[in-house]
């Protein structure tokens, strides 16, 4: 129990709709809040040191306070923060970026989120081709762009079949037209999707996918998926659409390089930010001229915002990223290897039917014998729920931040001490949950 993190909820209740300003913050009775970060490692408002492995959400690949971005920031905060005047610094980096996979990424504009990069890609995308549906993967998260949204939590009443998942908006409110202009595939189901694709390949302007998507359970894209929607999308005129917003983390050059596929146009965000608000898209030449005026002509997508290539974030988002070189990647997937083979060992001990799934430097333990495989075998139980949601807190108590879903992320400040620490919690919270929950 917290009893300043108790107020401070109770104050924040009386001026935030929902006493936050994001829901992932909230958790029964009340959320934790923070005082300080350092490296890997986290304290709350009532002096209590948790190992942090939800990273803000897979957002911080070097932890907290990282000396070398407090003084990239520090220096530039000096200068200013935001100018309506360019900077040398936005060059800099988009080289950097753009170094890290020649061969997807041209050219780039930077954004302020996540979101804001899918958005961003998906207009470029029907600003290219003409055609304004797009598909997606059932249920996987894309940010808060309403076409994004389609059926990215679908009640089960709505699923549709299984081989042609119905398009089904999330918020209330939404306008119809937008699930009409979403065509909705099935996850690592090749025959299925490109029958689905086929139906609709004159209306189609790109396919979007996330290569291993948290909403599906961390799980990745198999590769002849990948690949047959890479070969499908270019004998068609459509383009191919990574959000590496999370993955990018994977390889240098994001999952994309492991997988040996060159989308058209990649959405990034999280760790290229160094810890500040940050998205960007980048892509081919052909297809990011829409950004660009033609001969006077106005661009075919015209796009601004106000902080977007800010000089603070690009100076958080540049020390960061050289910093995780291609040294720094392979040691924190190593690591990523012995924490998941760590957990299932915990797992095995407990007795609790339990699965880990992920790949590189992320992880999800899933209370089930068996991983989920798409969207439609993740949804939970309320019996399931019930045992996530005390197993989460079990690891709180524990002195460990998990991300709510189950998922962990890393950052290089960690090392095997923290690994093992990591799984002697997971096994106390697995054998609290077995005494707890019935079978």
């Amino acid at each position: 129990m917290s009893e300043r993190s108790a107020e401070l909820f109770r104050q924040a209740q009386e001026v935030l709709a929902g006493g936050v300003s994001r829901n992932t913050l909230l958790r029964r009775p009340y959320p934790l809040y923070v005082s300080e970060g350092r490296g890997c490692r986290v304290v709350d408002v009532d002096g209590v040191e948790r190992l942090d492995f939800a990273n803000n959400m897979a957002a911080l690949i070097h932890g907290h306070a990282h000396p070398a971005i407090v003084a990239a920031v520090s220096e530039q905060v000096r200068r200013g923060t935001a100018f309506t005047l360019a900077t040398e610094i936005e060059i800099q980096y988009a080289r950097h970026l753009c170094g890290r996979s020649p061969s997807s990424f041209h050219k780039m504009r930077f954004v302020n989120s996540g979101t804001e990069a899918v958005m961003a890609a998906l207009k470029a995308a029907r600003a290219f081709t003409g055609r304004s549906r797009i598909a997606k993967v059932e249920g996987s998260y894309h940010g808060g762009y309403d076409y994004a949204e389609v059926s990215q939590a679908p009640p089960p009443h709505l699923w549709g079949p299984p081989g042609r998942p119905s398009s089904v908006a999330l918020a209330a409110g939404t306008p119809p037209a937008v699930p009409q202009d979403v065509v909705v595939l099935p996850f690592n189901d090749l025959g299925a999707a490109v029958d689905v694709l086929d139906e609709h390949r004159d209306e189609i302007g790109c396919v979007l996918l996330d290569p291993m998507p948290h909403r599906l359970g961390l799980v990745p894209a198999e590769r002849s998926f990948v690949e047959a929607l890479r070969d499908w999308t270019a004998s068609h005129g459509v383009l191919l659409v990574f959000d590496e917003v999370i993955t990018l983390r994977i390889e240098v050059g994001g999952m994309q390089e492991r997988y040996g596929v060159t989308p058209d146009l990649t959405a990034m965000g999280k760790i290229i930010g160094g810890g500040l608000p940050v998205g960007a898209v980048a892509g081919r030449d052909e297809v990011m001229s829409v950004f660009s005026s033609q001969s006077g002509a106005p661009p075919r997508l015209p796009h601004s915002g106000t902080f977007s290539a800010n000089p603070l974030t690009l100076a958080a988002g540049q020390a960061a990223m050289r910093l995780f070189d291609a040294e720094a990647v392979a040691r924190l997937n190593r690591l990523g290897r012995l924490a998941r083979a760590r957990l299932e060992e915990a797992i095995a001990a407990s007795g609790v039917p339990a699965s880990v799934t992920g790949a590189g430097s992320l992880f999800r333990i899933h209370l089930r014998a068996v991983a989920p495989r798409d969207y439609r075998s993740s949804v939970l139980t309320a019996t399931e729920s019930k045992a996530l949601e005390l197993f989460v807190n079990g690891l709180y108590d524990e002195g460990i931040v998990l991300i709510h879903t189950g998922t962990g992320t890393l950052s290089t400040p960690m090392g095997e001490a923290e690994i093992d620490r990591l799984a002697d919690a997971v096994l106390a919270s697995l054998r609290r949950v077995r005494e707890r929950v019935p079978a």
